[in-house]
């Protein structure tokens, strides 16, 4: 509970645990674990300036999720060492990771990492799974046509296989974030 004096007297601001308080309606929603996919974009950040708010209306944790998938390939001058470079890609995931909770959730709400080499949704999903989510939070560029065709959709596979709800952020929408 915080109470903050105001020029007309006193605002009391209840959590979401607190709400079970006489005279206060609680939320018919238990979300605890809000999983947040990554790819240190501008519009993957949108989706976590969505999620702090959610997480701390709901007293959840939030846990940041980078995938990344690795083509093994065979080069011109031999064989790649495929353990170095995904433990390249990890270390320097989660280096980002950490500078993206310090930028953008600081001590907000409770925050970890994880990064996961293999099918972005795939393993975005099993995370979900793994985590027991509450909620999914991800962004989407909303690529159409051949783009889409090109590119696919990690989003829309994700909400299509994803074991809880899933919150699609829109790289340009109807903004319902107040900064």
């Amino acid at each position: 509970m915080n109470v903050k004096p105001t020029d007309d007297g006193v605002v009391v601001e209840l959590t979401a645990k607190e709400a079970g308080l006489p005279g206060q309606a609680a939320s018919p929603f238990c979300i605890e674990r809000i999983l947040v996919p990554v790819d240190f974009s501008d519009c993957s950040r949108k989706a976590l300036r969505y999620a702090v708010p959610f997480a701390k209306q709901f007293g959840a944790s939030l846990t940041l999720l980078f995938v990344t998938q690795v083509n093994y390939a065979v080069g011109e001058f031999g064989v790649v060492d495929v353990p170095l470079m995904e433990g390249q890609v990890r270390e320097a995931a989660e280096q980002a990771m950490d500078k993206l909770i310090s930028e953008e959730i600081g001590g907000a709400v409770p925050a970890t990492r994880q990064t996961r080499i293999g099918r972005p949704a795939t393993e975005i999903a099993a995370a979900a799974k793994e985590l027991n989510t509450d909620l999914i939070i991800i962004s989407t560029h909303g690529h159409t046509g051949l783009k889409h065709v090109f590119l696919g959709s990690v989003t829309e596979n994700v909400a299509r296989v994803a074991p809880c709800p899933v919150l699609v952020v829109r790289e340009e929408e109807h903004e319902f974030l107040r900064s």
